[in-house]
């Protein structure tokens, strides 16, 4: 049987892809496939979780049941390979892990510095900032659907104990035309019982940061750039993230005062936003 391991965002990910493509090529439950591959039914379940690292054999005998060939499997056994490690560093297009990430969170905290945060941005506000990027035009309508699909976990009854904490900088850095901006005032207007501003005369050395917390997996740190997704399950980076946060919320205002604000940006009259901040799009 497959040892239970720690699992990672990627494990997770992988294993539930594993889950996915038994289920949509064959007609078989997770005990079905067991009991036909001669396996203890714990360890397809451990694997489909995330929590196990099966070995070439298992891969191999796994994805032949499911029709699968050579280059199929020597693809997945490379994706699979560095699943378990405490750093995994993907390709900022690759979405699939952060939303899996996301949607499976019992808690998220998050900071952003320079812009509003993906799961608050509206698809306006996003198709700016990959315009701004340098991504090319016709790829930005599926990347933007992508990040407002992702926004769907915020509107589940039963989301995430979710807090964002953004830095005032990120209000007065202008993305896109005014119209952009004050339709994105409004949304965070609209979800101000999840923000905390921080104001913009407080320095936190510190770019964005995301922590998330699960129910029976170890927590994940997180943070972005236009070129990469980076996960960490690193204690020490773990703990380190949370003094970040524990620093964050001795500085933000709290709710009243982040809503106060939030409203002062979404009142100020049109020919203010088109003067403020500098222009990213």
């Amino acid at each position: 049987m497959a040892p239970s391991t720690p699992s990672t965002a990627y494990s997770r990910d992988l294993g539930d892809e594993l889950r996915r493509l038994r289920e949509t090529t064959t007609d078989l439950t997770g005990h079905g496939l067991a009991v036909q591959l001669g396996w203890d039914p714990s360890k397809v379940s451990n694997i489909e979780h995330g929590k196990a690292r099966p070995s070439e054999i298992d891969l191999v005998q796994y994805l032949t049941r499911c029709g699968k060939d050579t280059d199929y499997f020597e693809d997945f056994k490379r994706r699979y390979r560095n699943a378990f490690e405490e750093y995994i560093v993907q390709v900022s297009d690759n979405v699939r892990t952060l939303a899996m990430a996301e949607s499976t969170a019992t808690k998220m905290i998050n900071y952003d510095t320079l812009t509003v945060p993906g799961l608050m941005q509206t698809a306006e506000y996003a198709a700016a900032l990959y315009r701004a990027a340098g991504v090319a035009e016709d790829r930005i309508p599926a990347l933007v659907r992508a990040r407002v699909d992702r926004q769907a976990v915020l509107r589940r009854h039963d989301r995430p104990d979710c807090v964002f904490y953004i830095h005032e900088l990120a209000l007065r850095q202008q993305v896109g035309d005014a119209q952009v901006m004050e339709d994105q005032y409004l949304q965070l207007l609209f979800s101000a019982d999840l923000v905390r501003l921080v104001p913009a005369d407080v320095l936190v050395n510190s770019a964005g940061l995301r922590l998330w917390e699960y129910g029976k997996a170890m927590p994940i740190a997180y943070s972005e750039t236009d070129l990469t997704h980076v996960f960490v399950q690193d204690r020490g980076a773990i703990a380190r993230t949370r003094m970040i946060f524990n620093r964050l919320e001795e500085v933000a205002l709290d709710e009243g005062q982040s809503r106060s604000r939030l409203a002062e940006y979404a009142g100020r009259p049109r020919e203010e936003l088109d003067d403020s901040g500098s222009l990213l799009a």
